[in-house]
């Protein structure tokens, strides 16, 4: 009695754990997409043609909540600063800094006077500030 063997080679390749690969990925990118954006506060920034490439180390955030109600925020942070700490935060932030920069992110509908106040900030402690805007 001759036992016949089968030398076929199966052709199949399992996708399960392909399937479970791509959507690890997928789980991923989404957590890390999230993270990107420096900015947590959502503002309507004024527009400009001048865009500048510096890169800016600690942001200070304007929100207007209307009724002449204004919050600061350092770096996006969501609890808000008063604006008599906000100074002190700065420099204890950019005291080590070699070429000390922040930005300024405002609403289009926040005073000039609010914004010269973070400006003089910067005067009185020799920093670079820049006043972010979105590109028209």
């Amino acid at each position: 009695m001759a036992f016949k063997r089968s030398t076929k080679v199966i052709s199949e390749i399992g996708s399960t754990s392909m399937t479970d690969l791509v959507f690890l990925l997928l789980i991923f990118f989404l957590i890390t997409s999230t993270l990107v954006n420096p900015n947590a506060l959502k503002l309507l920034l004024p527009k400009s043609t001048g865009q500048v490439s510096a890169k800016p180390t600690v942001s200070v955030s304007i929100k207007d909540w209307g009724e002449e109600r204004y919050t600061y925020h350092i770096n996006g942070e969501e609890t808000p600063v008063p604006f008599e700490q906000v100074e002190d935060n700065l420099i204890s932030i950019l005291q080590s800094e070699e070429d000390p920069t922040f930005s300024i992110y405002s609403d289009e509908s926040v005073p000039i006077k609010e914004i010269v106040g973070v400006m003089n900030i910067a005067k009185r402690n020799h920093y670079k500030v820049i006043l972010a805007t979105q590109p028209e």
